[in-house]
């Protein structure tokens, strides 16, 4: 049984006009903070690209996602999270990422598609968290939206669900451990990144996620 969903109402246009991108669509780039500025090709997101983030739970996919909004929100681009039920502002802040700049939709549901693509007018930069395995129409659609408003997406899937399609970037990771004395303080983990731009066919990062200061770093 089919059931017509209603129509979405359109932003108005002062709300539309308070998140609006800061840069036009033109400039290409978004900007990123280290460590992934000198990790990923072009230091930078691309507009209209799509980065995959996956991981297996509980190893740090979350926080490397979150992690690539740094840079964005600092240069003070608007960006959205999609799907996560906590955020963790609390983490997001020590990651250093302006809270004033994000907005979240926690609990799409199987809507996380479409409540991604309505926000591609108003941001620059959408982390979506995708639930189960993408069908590959949705996936499809999502991309394309985006390559056509030129918001980067970045798309936060476990390993054993993986996204149904090539993307520009992935960034994998492999695995992770906690170290510390006393307590732990420290989230080692492998990541590999692979896709346009990268010499060969992957590279692989030793990565503090998050080091002692809550900020992600390469680790010594």
């Amino acid at each position: 049984m089919f059931v017509k969903l209603p129509k979405r109402p359109e932003l108005s246009a002062s709300l539309a006009a308070k998140i609006r991108p800061l840069a036009s669509a033109s400039s290409r780039q978004i900007p990123l903070d280290e460590p992934w500025s000198s990790l990923l090709p072009g230091s930078s997101l691309r507009r209209g690209a799509t980065l995959n983030v996956t991981a297996p739970p509980g190893v740090g996919g979350l926080t490397t996602a979150y992690s690539l909004l740094t840079g964005a929100t600092a240069a003070g681009h608007w960006c959205a999270v999609v799907g996560v039920d906590d955020p963790g502002v609390v983490a997001m802040a020590e990651l250093g990422i302006d809270l004033r700049r994000v907005l979240f939709v926690p609990r799409p549901r199987g809507a996380w598609a479409e409540s991604s693509s309505d926000l591609f007018d108003g941001v620059d930069v959408v982390v979506v968290r995708v639930p189960s395995r993408a069908p590959h129409a949705a996936a499809r659609t999502l991309m394309a939206r985006a390559r056509e408003r030129g918001v980067a997406l970045i798309v936060l899937t476990e390993s054993r669900a993986p996204w149904p399609l090539p993307v520009d970037l992935t960034i994998e990771i492999v695995s992770s451990s906690w170290e510390g004395s006393s307590r732990l303080t420290t989230r080692q983990a492998r990541a590999r990144v692979s896709g346009r731009g990268v010499t060969g066919l992957a590279r692989e990062y030793l990565l503090d996620l998050p080091g002692v200061a809550g900020r992600v770093a390469t680790a010594s």
